[in-house]
């Protein structure tokens, strides 16, 4: 006798909310900091891929059925991979930031869309569109991060508070922030969200006998 999936103590929602959290501690933590630099963005980076390795890591076995345990999988491999990268001290340049980062991004962005399409054709439409969205959410990150303003750098003044520097880094870690902030709000209200009752197919006279 094999145990449904309605009666697994976790669901998809848990993972979901568990993504949600984590994505807005990152957007927080760069939110309320004045120092958008490549030290700061990777710090911030790196706990939250390995944070959100970890989740997948565990959905695998607490929510997962073993047919549907290879994108959690690959997810959770190329986060925890990012976030070891990102949590060397010795390498936290801005190269370095946007290499892991735009690498992460469209790896798992790609990941998680594919796997989203497969199942929407499985039918398992609830998952899909979430999966959709953060897919395309996260390689959007991973192409904006690619236009070339890495060696861009603005200066400018305010009067009264003095003379600044706009540069590449500054704009990649807000837009890292950005994004974090963008899949915490979905994520949280896709978790929140009520979930629609999976129809119970009938039974037929012959099978109900036996």
């Amino acid at each position: 006798m094999t145990t449904s999936s309605s009666a697994r103590v976790f669901d998809e929602r848990h993972v979901q909310l568990a993504r949600a959290f984590f994505a807005a501690l990152a957007a927080a933590m760069i939110t309320f900091s004045g120092d958008h630099s490549a030290v700061l963005g990777l710090s911030v980076f790196s706990g939250f891929a390995l944070a959100t390795g970890l989740v997948f890591g565990l959905a695998m076995w607490l929510v997962f059925p073993a047919g549907r345990r290879t994108v959690p999988a690959l997810l959770g491999t190329v986060s925890i991979l990012a976030g070891l990268v990102a949590s060397v001290g010795a390498w936290r340049t801005t190269s370095v930031f946007f290499g892991v980062v735009v690498a992460w991004a469209l790896l798992t962005g790609l990941i998680e869309l594919i796997g989203a399409i497969r199942d929407r054709k499985a039918g398992r439409a609830a998952g899909a569109r979430d999966g959709v969205l953060i897919g395309i959410l996260t390689l959007v990150l991973g192409a904006a991060l690619l236009l070339p303003f890495q060696q861009y750098a603005l200066d400018y003044s305010i009067t009264g508070a003095g003379s600044f520097t706009l540069t590449g880094i500054t704009i990649a870690v807000g837009l890292f922030g950005g994004y974090a902030a963008v899949v915490a709000v979905f994520l949280a209200i896709a978790g929140f969200s009520p979930r629609r009752t999976e129809p119970v197919p009938a039974v037929s006279s012959e099978e109900a006998a036996s």
